[in-house]
C-alpha cells in the first residue's frame, strides 16, 4: 500500500484548500478510504470517509458543511475539499485505506492562521 497526499499549504480562516492522495499498491476502487487529521495535543479525528463507489460518506460533526470528500477511481485518487476553514483545522491530514490508521500516508500539513 502507497498513499502520498498533496495539497497542504499556509492559509487564512475563511480560505479553501484542496487535498489530494494519490493511491497505488492495492484496489483502489474497492477499498474504503478515510481522511484523519491529527493536531499537536489533540486527539486523532477521522474527519471524512467514503466508500468505493462513492455512494457512503461520513464526516465529523467538525467539519460536516465545509469539507467534501470524493474520489476518482479511475486515476487512484482521493480528494478533500476544504472551505471556511479556521484555525482548528490545523492539523497534519493523512489519507489512510479503510480506516486503518497503520495503512496511511506521509501526511500533508494544513495551517490555517492570519
Amino acid at each position: 500500500v502507497r498513499l502520498v497526499e498533496s495539497g497542504g499549504g499556509l492559509v487564512q480562516p475563511g480560505e479553501s484548500l484542496r487535498l489530494s492522495c494519490a493511491a497505488s499498491g492495492f484496489t483502489f476502487s474497492a477499498a474504503y478510504m478515510s481522511w484523519v487529521r491529527q493536531a499537536p495535543g489533540k486527539e486523532r479525528e477521522r474527519v471524512a470517509r467514503i466508500s468505493p463507489a462513492s455512494t457512503t460518506i461520513d464526516y465529523a460533526d467538525s467539519v460536516q458543511g465545509r469539507f467534501r470528500v470524493s474520489r476518482d477511481n479511475s486515476r487512484s485518487t482521493l480528494y478533500l475539499d476544504l472551505s471556511s476553514l479556521n484555525t482548528d483545522d490545523t492539523a497534519m491530514y493523512y489519507c489512510v485505506k479503510g480506516t486503518n490508521w497503520g495503512e496511511r500516508g506521509q501526511g500533508t500539513q494544513v495551517t490555517v492562521s492570519s
